[in-house]
């Protein structure tokens, strides 16, 4: 019965009150779950030093990599769900559940190995200096080691939203933030672990996220439930799974790219320490970021579900009422930043005038088409939610990979540090210029 309910308001309910009670739970979820890595920054950069702050900052690609992974399964699953869902068609939905587990704990394993393996080699690739590699490999060594925790709360925590269990799939996401914010001060400064202790902390909160996902499927307190039948991987699910997983994952793998990019062009015009400014900047920007991400997953079951059932008029309302609010958060961020971004940096180190001198700057120039970002990002991953993966995975690398990296190249030889800050919203732009003339055209074919 709960079940025939849930499924009679994501079809029938208004879209905007639906949204809305989707947004809520998850707005609230993300914003927790960002504070995994601005918390590990703000306690670091003030109890260790900046150049602990610049080596934690490197070791961002590499949990970037790791990340992608989680959303190649739980997003690609989470979409396929939502559709199914809206098919009817609840066994093939738990099928997708069971083969999603089990594509988590392997591939999660497998990070886990390489990236043990070519730790060091990697490091060096992605900027990590005499000063700060050995901050980098402390933190990164442990986060490996507890990776399929992260694999599984974030992979599996889609699929809880994909059903429509909104508060649920927050308090996943609850329960990690807060363990992380108690245990951070206790492992840095009480028993002075240092960077090892902001990684054992987060190492913890991501166990404790994976065992409430896993408590809620195997006790069935949803429309989906984790059976062992369901475990052994099917070719046919697994690629379904890959082909709308690819778009988020190929957009997570270009970001590593580009992050490791930036940071060896800061390095080379900037120095270490312009490194860890990047990092202050990305948490601040993440937290906008996470806001638009919050629409995403409170419009993605609605979108997924109606457009399953052809209900094409509510896909097209929950579309423009999410790109909407999705430019007006991007926009407020927007103006924040423009207007306190000395307040901003200062939240993470205030004793380094030459970062804080960077940062300013650079969050400045970095973040100034931030309005149109919101619009671009909800807007591709629309195509990923009504199954059209292709679409979706050239509109994300469109930002992140054929604009962003030429620009990277090019501009700081010209310009110096103001041509890596430059590069970043010359490629909002664009990308966000091609993503308009895309949904338009799809717009129309939902008539």
């Amino acid at each position: 019965m709960a079940d025939l309910d849930r499924s009679r308001e994501l079809g029938q309910a208004p879209v905007g009150r639906l949204l809305w009670k989707y947004f809520v739970p998850a707005i609230i979820g993300v914003m927790a779950n960002s504070l995994y890595n601005i918390v590990d920054r703000v306690y670091i950069g003030r109890g260790v030093g900046a150049l602990a702050l610049s080596g934690l900052s490197v070791t961002f690609p590499v949990m970037i990599v790791a990340m992608a992974f989680g959303m190649l399964v739980g997003m690609g699953a989470g979409s396929l769900v939502s559709i199914r869902l809206g098919q009817q068609n609840r066994p093939e939905a738990e099928k997708i559940l069971g083969n999603a587990f089990t594509l988590l704990v392997t591939i999660s394993l497998g990070v886990t190995i390489l990236g043990l393996a070519f730790r060091d080699v990697v490091l060096s690739l992605f900027g990590a200096g005499p000063e700060t590699i050995g901050y980098a490999r402390q933190y990164l060594t442990i986060i490996l080691w507890g990776n399929v925790f992260q694999g599984l709360g974030f992979g599996m925590n889609n699929l809880i939203r994909a059903e429509g269990h909104a508060r649920a799939a927050m308090l996943t996401m609850v329960i990690g933030a807060a363990a992380n914010i108690l245990l951070d001060p206790l492992f840095i400064f009480v028993l002075g672990m240092g960077v090892a202790g902001a990684a054992l902390a987060t190492v913890i909160s991501m166990a404790a996220t994976s065992f409430w996902v896993l408590a809620h499927f195997l006790r069935g307190g949803g429309s989906l439930r984790l059976r062992a039948a369901n475990l052994r991987p099917e070719r046919r699910i697994a690629l379904g799974i890959f082909s709308i997983g690819m778009a988020p994952f190929a957009m997570q793998l270009a970001g590593s790219v580009i992050s490791a990019l930036f940071n060896l062009q800061l390095i080379r015009h900037g120095g270490d320490l312009a490194v860890g400014a990047m990092g202050v900047i990305n948490s601040v920007a993440m937290m906008i970021v996470f806001c638009v991400i919050a629409i995403n997953m409170a419009a993605q079951p609605v979108i997924g579900f109606n457009y399953g059932a052809r209900q094409f008029q509510r896909v097209k309302r929950a579309l423009k009422l999410a790109a909407a609010a999705a430019t007006a958060a991007t926009t407020a961020g927007f103006l924040g930043v423009e207007l306190f971004p000395g307040l901003l940096i200062g939240l993470f180190n205030r004793s380094d005038p030459f970062l804080m001198e960077i940062g300013v700057r650079g969050m400045r120039i970095l973040l100034a088409a931030f309005p149109v970002v919101g619009f671009q990002i909800v807007c591709s991953s629309f195509f990923q939610a009504i199954g059209k993966a292709r679409i979706s995975m050239f509109l994300n690398l469109l930002r992140q990979v054929i604009v962003l990296i030429p620009l990277l190249l090019v501009l700081p030889p010209l310009l110096g540090i103001d041509g890596v800050w430059l590069a970043g919203p010359a490629a909002d732009l664009a990308a966000a210029a091609v993503t308009a003339v895309m949904i338009v055209r799809e717009m129309k074919r939902l008539r």
